[in-house]
């Protein structure tokens, strides 16, 4: 069976592997999580009870959660090194560096953003309190990357790998809660301009704004929720 990457929208994470999925270009097929709505219902914990997006459902039909051990998944079956490199190189360990960092500190740095966001029960001094916050945390995130990136057309190489995928994924949130013009960080500015203009990643978008982009034609089309649920999900 083709694996099927469940992702979430809005603005998700997950985007990022979507694109990966696409550069690594063997079938697959996709489904789509409202994570304000459906990922907070009770159903969706039989796909992973923390709740979270993404979540992969393997061609063995395990259930696999956690953006790291997804791209690791992929890492382990790209033989033909289209989005990563051979295991014992140091690119490779360049590569697992940057995601961690963008995996971790970087992706969040933004909580304290997305909390003050979505908090219902909240008086203005805590949300102002968790903006602030959120905003200086962002900016030293962004600081250390900007000294992190070597010269390249992506992060690691003139082709983008599984670092780039997790950091299209995230990048783009600065401009959603508008923390800081990207221009002050310029390597960083000039990589998501490549990024973004990346066909994979242009269709990654597309998909999770709720578009019908043809893609690569890797993608063999979406999988309605409810039926991943039922067919893949642990039964209570």
């Amino acid at each position: 069976m083709d694996p099927i990457l469940l992702y979430g929208f809005p603005m998700g994470s997950s985007m990022g592997l979507v694109a990966a999925l696409e550069w690594f270009g063997r079938p697959y097929r996709l489904c789509r999580v409202d994570m304000l709505g459906e990922m907070l219902s009770p159903s969706y914990a039989r796909i992973n009870p923390r709740h979270e997006t993404p979540a992969l459902i393997t061609d063995q039909g395990d259930v696999l959660t956690e953006t790291m051990a997804i791209a690791a998944w992929l890492e382990a079956r790209d033989t033909e090194r289209r989005i990563s490199f051979d295991p014992l190189s140091p690119q490779a360990d360049r590569m697992h560096q940057l995601m961690a960092f963008v995996n971790t500190g970087f992706t969040g740095a933004f909580a304290p953003l997305w909390v003050a966001m979505e908090g219902v029960a909240m008086d203005d001094a805590m949300r102002s309190a968790l903006r602030e916050f959120g905003r200086r945390k962002v900016i030293e995130r962004h600081d250390k990357l900007e000294g992190m990136i070597e010269p390249a057309r992506f992060l690691l190489a003139d082709r983008p790998t599984l670092a780039d995928a997790l950091l299209a994924g995230v990048a783009r949130w600065l401009d959603f809660h508008a923390v800081a013009d990207r221009s002050r960080w310029p390597k960083l500015a000039a990589l998501r301009q490549q990024l973004e203009a990346d066909p994979g990643v242009i269709y990654a978008t597309a998909v999770e704004s709720g578009s019908n982009d043809p893609g690569t034609g890797s993608c063999a089309g979406h999988t309605a929720l409810a039926d991943v649920i039922a067919r893949y999900g642990k039964q209570a």
